[in-house]
């Protein structure tokens, strides 16, 4: 059964989103409306270096007051292609410059109420350039055996669904 979307129009914008209300007509002909938050592209990357070890951040999210794992991350620039996004945001706020990169998967983290799309890709090599310029994005920056990944992930300590996602496919991969 397929829903229709009818119409939208915006009812708050910023730089990084919009909500829209949707006038949705349902396969029976009724009509519902229907907020939805209409995001730009998420660029996420990390590196898994020879001694199977991933680079991670250990982070509080104010939102849901907790801290947990994850890989850096952030919005594609207007013009921007989203590798070069990946490969930015980890330098940012790890420190490190990725080499060559490889897409990992992309996601939609929350189709029933966003648009948002999430590429994650992953490099083999690094480069420390310094310390981070968004230090104050994560506690620490620490290289996580991938061995460990599930276990981490078991426990609840990669709290954000496409970076558990990510993390047991480069686990997989990896170590398969």
């Amino acid at each position: 059964m397929r829903w229709k979307n009818l119409s939208e129009q915006t009812v708050y914008e910023n730089r990084w989103f919009r909500v829209n209300l949707a006038d949705v007509e349902l396969p029976d002909g009724h009509h519902l409306d229907h907020y939805l938050i209409r995001l730009r592209p998420v660029a996420v990357a990390t590196v898994v270096n020879e001694a199977n070890e991933v680079l991670l951040l250990w982070r509080h999210r104010f939102i849901t007051d907790t801290w947990g794992w994850e890989l850096p991350a952030g919005v594609v620039e207007d013009g921007e292609a989203v590798a070069e996004a990946a490969a930015r945001e980890m330098e940012e706020e790890t420190g490190w410059r990725p080499g060559p990169l490889r897409h990992l998967l992309s996601v939609e983290p929350s189709n029933g109420l966003s648009d948002a799309r999430h590429h994650i890709y992953w490099a083999e090599d690094a480069d420390y350039v310094g310390p981070p310029e968004d230090a104050f994005e994560s506690d620490r920056r620490e290289w996580v055996p991938l061995k460990l990944i599930p276990d981490i992930v078991a426990r609840g300590e990669v709290p954000a669904a496409n970076m558990a996602a990510a993390l047991l496919l480069l686990h997989h991969i990896r170590l398969g």
